[in-house]
């Protein structure tokens, strides 16, 4: 019995420890990359140069552990016909989904950016309707319209409006909707399942071409102009760890838990973010409508994953086959 309590203790402290470990990498890499974009002592206002150091790191760690070092292992499935046919357009919004994100933090502050995201599930099913992935019902209009009010009312609430930063903040929004479409549509109509150390193997280089090219014709000749190659590479390399670590992090605790625990601490990674965004950043100004505004849109997310949850819940009972690795959908990088 004493054994077993203490097996008990341990798996529920190594629970919890995942958990808060993907709170903080999550919460921190947010706040790490609005430092460094804005950030007088960085000196680097290079979203697409950030994002494309980022995918080019991923691409090279994971060649590195899996191919050298051979401590991980890339499943196998992969051909041509779906490299091209869903890798790349999953790649490519992948890093239209980092590069309008990290852009937006250049115009508004981390809080608003943080509660325009939650917007996500009413992009995600309109284009899953639009992709015959979903279907309408009275229940999900409900629950979409509650969202949407949320987020209207917290954009209502921001004394520091940005509608250049709320544009990118929304694109980065669609790019990340149409990534997880993608995603569905490789599972169910592929039937491919990928751990994420694989998802991360293949896609990453593609993202890192898709951005190569804008930032070649938008940002390369801004940072020869202003002589910023001379940047800090410690720190930048420091970030770029730092998104690889919040990717496995993910892997960890849905792995040692389920996606339900991924989910509410998602949640609970928002709130962070948002109140101490008010604290760490002088643009931050919260007020009551802010906060308002997102608690609504908040409960419109929670009824949407316990939603989607239960509609999951059924389709495993009812094809009675067990998991053996994590399809794309639950993939990270949509929790950053």
């Amino acid at each position: 019995m004493a054994d077993r309590n203490s097996k008990w203790a341990r798996e529920g402290f190594e629970t919890y420890a995942y958990i808060l470990l993907y709170i903080a990498l999550s919460s921190g890499q947010i706040f790490f990359n609005k430092w460094v974009l804005s950030s007088k002592e960085i000196n680097f206002p290079y979203p697409l140069g950030l994002t494309l150091l980022h995918m080019v790191f991923s691409s090279v760690l994971c060649f590195m552990l899996t191919k050298v070092l051979k401590i991980m292992k890339v499943e196998e499935g992969m051909t041509l016909e779906i490299y091209m046919s869903s890798v790349i357009p999953i790649g490519a919004m992948f890093a239209m989904t980092l590069w309008l994100g990290n852009t937006a933090y250049l115009y508004i502050s981390v809080s608003f950016a943080q509660m325009l995201k939650a917007i996500m599930p009413v992009a995600v099913f309109i284009l899953g309707v639009a992709a015959g992935l979903e279907m309408m019902s009275c229940r999900m209009l409900l629950i979409m319209s509650v969202i949407s009010f949320g987020v209207l009312v917290a954009s209502y609430g921001e004394i520091n409006i940005s509608w250049v930063g709320v544009f990118y903040q929304m694109g980065g929004v669609v790019g990340e909707a149409l990534r997880l479409i993608f995603m569905e549509i490789l599972v169910k109509r592929k039937g491919l399942k990928l751990n994420p150390i694989s998802v991360m193997y293949y896609v990453s280089p593609c993202s890192a071409i898709c951005l190569l090219i804008p930032w070649i014709f938008l940002e390369k000749s801004k940072m020869d102009a202003q002589g910023t190659w001379n940047f800090k590479p410690l720190i930048l390399a420091l970030n770029s760890l730092c998104t690889f670590a919040l990717n496995l992090s993910v892997f960890l605790v849905i792995s040692h838990t389920s996606a339900l625990t991924i989910r509410v601490a998602g949640v609970v990674k928002d709130w962070v973010v948002v109140l101490l965004s008010a604290i760490l950043f002088a643009d931050t100004k919260l007020t009551l409508i802010n906060l308002f505004g997102y608690a609504i849109a908040i409960a419109g997310v929670a009824a949407y994953n316990n939603h989607k949850l239960k509609k999951e819940a059924s389709r495993v009972v009812s094809s009675d086959e067990p998991a053996q690795s994590l399809p794309l959908v639950s993939s990270p990088n949509s929790n950053k």
